[in-house]
């Protein structure tokens, strides 16, 4: 089961990771790098580490890509000024940049010989102690810092719309006249008719009853 996962996992991760490359639109990158997160979360509770699978899945797919599609939404990145480039030939130095700290790596990696995990030191309640004992400052200052930055971000994606004045006020009312509104108020309900119920429509001096004055909802 572990091996069909991973031949359906990895190859749909592959493809995200390139369209996240390939595409224009930052939204749509972010997107893509949330599917590659997801995959990974599943390859992890697949491979029985379920916590990692749900840190995963609940801090880097929840949090902190809801955090990257929120700072792109407030900043509004367009594709047109996603495609240009501010400095002549930074494309070609990005991929040369790449293949060569991706064949450092791979060389780095193939060199090392890595020692054997002991099973008995890697359980949840080992990290756990080690995460709210001797790492627990680390981890509280960690938090606050989250927090001050996710609040700093509401701050400042936090705008007033600017109040109208009478003038502009006055303005679209004769604007909305010309294209058949009117100036003055609505006629409330009930007026100069029988009863004041919500449905019961004004009358006009004429006699004749005002539509307008009924809400929506209760025509």
């Amino acid at each position: 089961m572990t091996t069909i996962l991973f031949w359906v996992l990895a190859p749909i991760a592959v493809l995200a990771a390139i369209g996240m490359l390939a595409v224009a639109k930052a939204v749509h990158s972010a997107l893509l790098l949330a599917v590659v997160m997801l995959c990974l979360a599943v390859a992890f509770v697949a491979l029985g580490a379920e916590f990692l699978g749900v840190v995963q899945l609940v801090v880097y797919a929840g949090a902190i890509m809801m955090l990257f599609l929120f700072v792109l939404m407030t900043a509004g990145v367009d594709a047109s000024e996603s495609r240009v480039e501010k400095l002549r030939g930074q494309r070609v130095a990005a991929v040369l940049v790449g293949l060569a700290f991706g064949t450092v790596l791979a060389v780095a990696i193939g060199r090392t010989a890595l020692p054997g995990a002991s099973a008995a030191s890697g359980g949840l309640s080992d990290l756990a102690t080690l995460i709210f004992g001797r790492y627990v400052w680390a981890f509280e200052a960690t938090s606050a810092l989250l927090i001050t930055a996710a609040l700093s971000t509401m701050v400042l994606a936090h705008r007033r719309a600017p109040r109208k004045s009478q003038r502009e006020l006055s303005r679209e009312r004769v604007r909305g006249l010309l294209d058949g509104g009117r100036i003055s108020p609505l006629p409330t309900p009930g007026v100069y008719a029988g009863r004041n119920a919500a449905d019961v429509p004004a009358l006009l001096p004429d006699g004749t009853r005002s539509a307008a004055s009924v809400p929506g909802g209760e025509r």
